[in-house]
């Protein structure tokens, strides 16, 4: 299929890598202002295209592959406050979207059993959560959409639970998170749920960006397949 990037970071470069491993032919790479206007009828030519680019341009990106008719598969987190939005942007275009918080399907497998585990947690008073997520020095947002992710399922299962909050913060009624950014750690989320008597923890560690970029081309490759919607990134595991 033909493919366009948006967004030449360091994930960028992988996904390229993965989609030429697929033999899939990639149109045009798109990283500023300047290569929209200067590729702008070769990103027309895409059959889908994939954005692992900045939580300030991402929704731009979006909008403009739902006005060019191009479905589009969104890997960059950090604006999903304006996912209501891009979903009727998205229906008045008749466009395809593929969004997620994580491209892992390791992780995805993660998000089932924090939600397993959260709601046996739901009558078990004595245990208190907490959470730690670990990125790169480069990475724009905090807490990490899968942290987001993680908490909101967590305080969806867990009635004594309503919000979460970076640390530090002293309610008993919250999530905790904390934020680290160090080195050029690719992605670990680890969640500790503890009581006098003893302490269960659950994490994902990920050794690198080739497993996003994966499950990313894995959605575009359904995508195109698909008829018109905005379709989360789960989705496409269920399907297959």
């Amino acid at each position: 299929m033909r493919v366009a990037i948006l967004g030449y970071g360091k994930m960028g470069h992988v996904v390229e890598k993965v989609l030429l491993e697929r033999r899939h032919e990639i149109v045009a790479v798109i990283d500023n202002e300047a290569d929209w206007q200067r590729l702008d009828n070769e990103f027309r030519r895409a059959e889908v295209a994939i954005d692992f680019s900045e939580p300030s341009v991402a929704v731009s990106n979006m909008l403009r592959a739902f006005e060019a008719h191009v479905p589009v598969v969104v890997g960059t987190t950090g604006w999903l406050d304006r996912l209501e939005e891009v979903c009727k942007r998205c229906a008045d275009a008749n466009g395809k979207l593929v969004y997620g918080s994580n491209f892992s399907i390791g992780v995805n497998i993660f998000f089932r059993v924090n939600r397993l585990l959260s709601k046996l947690m739901n009558t078990q008073d004595r245990y208190h959560v907490t959470m730690e997520e670990t990125h790169h020095i480069h990475k724009k947002d905090a807490p990490s959409g899968t942290a987001i992710h993680l908490a909101q399922d967590i305080i969806h299962e867990v009635d004594a639970l309503n919000e979460w909050q970076l640390t530090p913060c002293d309610h008993t009624n919250v999530v905790p998170i904390t934020a680290i950014r160090e080195g050029e750690v690719p992605g670990t989320h680890k969640i500790v749920w503890d009581s006098p008597e003893d302490t269960i923890e659950i994490t994902h560690t990920a050794h690198g960006r080739e497993g996003f970029a994966r499950g990313a081309v894995h959605a575009a490759e359904w995508l195109v397949l698909q008829p018109s919607g905005v379709y989360p990134f789960e989705k496409c595991l269920i399907d297959n």
